[in-house]
């Protein structure tokens, strides 16, 4: 299946354990030598510079850009909204893609799904799975996709899933849509508790397994305290704290910065690119390469997280 937006592999590291092959679409150099490192067939370049008909699989996959749409942006996504949501439909009635004028490059790349999807429709091969995610605001477009997805026939739920819910080690809110056309769909159950501060992972559901604190995934670190900026608007009284029997905060490109403390207060060395790659879900031996890692790491979406919306997709 193709992968629109791949980034450094998360959902290709997914499709690998499920048995699904995947070439992923990339243009960044820096994400580029991480999935060559890994063994992640690539193609590099410009999603819009390719159509349905250069790929063979019948499953599509993609994490659009999310900078635009994020509170610590500038909000040029979450202000076009409406017109984003007005151009899938209108897009879904003509049957072909449309962009609406005004929007900067990176805003519009929501839409560039869209494109692949009517096109496939158009040439009588449509894809058989689709699977999106991006961050909580873009939602409603996920909505409007999944009105022009069931048009064609599709089954398709949208919804805001919890990383955490799902065996991630930090807490991730993400916009995510599931379709197929061969049957009806779900969105992935939880096999994992929410977090909830202050209340012990033992508590909740017998029937889910406790979240994933960073002390599972990190143990030869030792007791630590994780103080981070996320959130916070740099403001340093909103400096949020977790202990490391605790799930991570969302990770970003900004994880290299975060801040470790010991139980005694002294300053720890920071997270290392393997360790960030595991709190986002990535094998411990994943090959980072290139520059830029700690973005690499951030912009991926979390391993467990796309084998639970792929596995929903495919099965």
């Amino acid at each position: 299946m193709p992968d629109l937006f791949a980034g450094p592999g998360g959902i290709d590291v997914a499709a690998r354990q499920l048995g699904i092959h995947l070439t992923g679409i990339e243009q960044d150099d820096n994400a580029v030598a991480t999935r060559l490192a890994a063994g992640l067939p690539t193609v590099r370049g410009n999603v819009r510079d390719f159509r349905p008909v250069d790929f063979v699989e019948d499953t599509l996959a993609g994490g659009p850009p999310c900078q635009t749409f994020t509170n610590a942006g500038l909000g040029l996504g979450r202000a076009a909204l409406d017109r984003l949501v007005a151009a899938v439909r209108m897009a879904g009635a003509r049957g072909f893609a449309v962009t609406p004028p005004g929007l900067d490059d990176r805003t519009s790349l929501v839409l560039e799904p869209l494109r692949w999807i009517l096109d496939a429709c158009n040439s009588r091969h449509p894809y058989r799975a689709i699977v999106l995610e991006q961050v909580p605001a873009v939602l409603p477009i996920w909505q409007a996709y999944a009105e022009v997805l069931e048009a064609r026939g599709y089954s398709a739920v949208c919804g805001v899933l919890r990383a955490e819910e799902y065996g991630v080690p930090q807490t991730r809110r993400r916009a995510v849509l599931v379709a197929r056309l061969d049957g009806p769909v779900t969105l992935p159950k939880p096999t994992h508790r929410r977090y909830v501060r202050g209340v012990p992972r033992c508590d909740g559901d017998p029937t889910l397994l406790p979240w994933v604190a960073m002390a599972d995934i990190l143990p030869d670190r030792g007791p630590f305290t994780v103080v981070s900026n996320y959130g916070t608007g740099g403001d340093p009284k909103a400096r949020g704290r977790r202990d490391c029997d605790e799930p991570a905060f969302t990770v970003t490109g900004k994880i290299s910065r975060v801040r470790l403390l010991d139980p005694d207060g002294r300053e720890l060395p920071r997270f290392s690119h393997a360790e960030a790659g595991v709190l986002q879900g990535f094998p411990a031996d994943h090959p980072w390469s290139g520059a830029d890692i700690p973005q690499q790491i951030g912009n991926a979406c979390p391993p467990p997280l796309a084998h639970a919306l792929l596995t929903a997709a495919t099965a």
